[in-house]
């Protein structure tokens, strides 16, 4: 094997790590601290020809593969096999503000796109968290702050270059191979290592939007009102919802310090007058412990959902559902509210509008019929999976009425593999097994299996 790793190192540019070896535990490390890979070899690449011989390195030997920007959405993790490809350095954006595209490397961060589109009043299809990486999100679907407007963010890719698992760089459009391309835009990272990928920039600079926090002593009417609020709502307004428990801590703001808060998160591409009158029904709901809801440059909607930055231990999952009907509330808040059996984190997003209109170029998100999505979750100082597990899985046993699919971007490892059966839930059945010919093609020995994985059609 070290004289394999020696044959590698010499053919790329980045480090090449084994375990035990200085600087291996900080290549792998990633923003999912709760369970990471342990690689039998980790290649830092610097540039799309390190990753091709990466690939047919592990090709050649029958390595499962995995592929690490920042780490939040690790699947499956490699356990002292296999190689780990981590994109960090590759950080090349390139925006083309007459065609509104912007060509990013795989390393790159959301917020590193809006940067550097903001001087020409354009702005991504990012997700509320700018320090996502955009390929992740992107093969994953992207559910959008703006996604009532824009639909899924996948649908917006116009290019996606890639090492398939035979090593070959190959640049994937919808002229060059259709089924490649429809599968890459939703598929998640089954088809091999992106290097590259392009994307539509929206002609935004501004929005008015932010959050409001409220005292949540009575959950179930701040999940009604919200509810009723949001059949009201045109398409330039997306927002969401999270009932959570803050701690006592001193980096909680004061005002929500050990208290049970419900978080209405909003953005909106209209006017600042509008968005006014469109929140005066959540301002009347009572008092605010925060209200940060203003009009602001879109280079600040990091501000809006107020992700954690600083890495931590998360497990959860979430469901798509094709209505918020009240005894799905009441449900959501007897399992997973305050007097939960372990502390959770609830998040509602509204989706409908443009997520609901499949575009004639979509790709192969499923569950476009949702109107909204719920995500369970529970940080790792709070409880361990073992104990979460139980709880959330009765949030989703309790919504199956209701239930239409799952996201893919938000199904989480949360201590074991994601299961055969979750996969499923992810697609259409008919897309699913068009996803496993398109994997057939182009991985027959399923090298991306730390994923959400699509078996090839003959594995069975």
């Amino acid at each position: 094997m070290s004289l394999d790793v020696e044959i590698l190192a010499a053919e790329v540019r980045g480090p090449v790590l084994l375990p035990g070896g200085r600087g291996y535990d900080e290549e792998r490390a990633g923003f999912q601290t709760g369970f990471r890979h342990r690689p039998a070899v980790v290649v830092g690449a610097t540039r799309a020809e390190d990753v091709r011989a990466a690939v047919r390195f592990a090709a050649e030997r029958r390595l499962p593969v995995a592929v690490q920007s920042t780490g939040h959405g690790i699947v499956t993790a490699l356990d002292g096999e296999g190689l780990l490809i981590t994109t960090r350095r590759m950080k090349a954006v390139t925006v083309d503000a007459e065609a509104r595209t912007v060509s990013t490397e795989a390393g790159v961060l959301w917020g590193e796109v809006i940067q550097q589109a903001a001087p020409h009043g354009l702005a991504p299809v990012n997700g509320s968290a700018p320090h996502i990486g955009v390929v992740g999100y992107l093969l994953g679907g992207g559910i959008g702050l703006l996604g009532r407007l824009t639909g899924y963010a996948g649908d917006h890719v116009r290019s996606v270059d890639i090492v398939t698992a035979d090593g070959t760089p190959r640049h994937v459009t919808a002229d060059s191979d259709p089924d490649l391309f429809w599968a890459l835009r939703g598929g998640g990272g089954n088809f091999g290592a992106v290097t590259a990928i392009e994307t539509a920039l929206l002609p935004v600079a501004r929005l008015y939007g932010g959050g409001l926090h409220f005292a949540a002593d009575h959950p179930i009417d701040l999940l009604h009102a919200y509810r009723g609020w949001t059949l009201t709502l045109p398409e330039e307004l997306t927002s969401s919802i999270a009932l959570m428990a803050c701690p006592q801590l001193p980096s909680v703001p004061e005002p929500l310090r050990g208290r049970y808060v419900a978080h209405v998160r909003i953005a909106f591409t209209g006017s600042a007058e509008q968005g006014e009158r469109l929140v005066a029904p959540l301002r009347a709901l009572g008092p605010r412990l925060i209200d940060t809801v203003r009009e602001m440059p879109y280079t600040e909607v990091g501000s809006i959902y107020q992700d954690p930055q600083v890495p931590h231990a998360y497990f959860g999952g979430n469901v798509l559902l094709r209505e918020l009907d009240p005894a799905a509330l009441r449900a959501i808040v007897d399992v997973a509210g305050p007097g939960a059996a372990v502390p959770c984190i609830v998040d509602i997003r509204h989706l409908g509008g443009a997520f609901v209109r499949r575009p004639a170029d979509a790709g192969a998100v499923g569950g476009r019929e949702a109107a909204y999505m719920l995500r369970v979750m529970t940080g790792g100082a709070a409880a361990p999976p073992t104990a979460a597990r139980p709880v959330h899985q009765r949030v989703y046993d309790a919504l199956k009425p209701w239930t239409v699919g799952r996201s893919l971007n938000s199904v989480y490892n949360d201590g074991h593999p994601v299961l055969q059966e979750q996969v499923r839930e992810l697609f259409a059945a008919e897309d699913f097994e068009r996803l496993r010919c398109v994997k057939t093609r182009h991985d027959p020995h399923n090298l991306f299996r730390l994923t959400h994985n699509i078996p090839p059609a003959d594995s069975d």
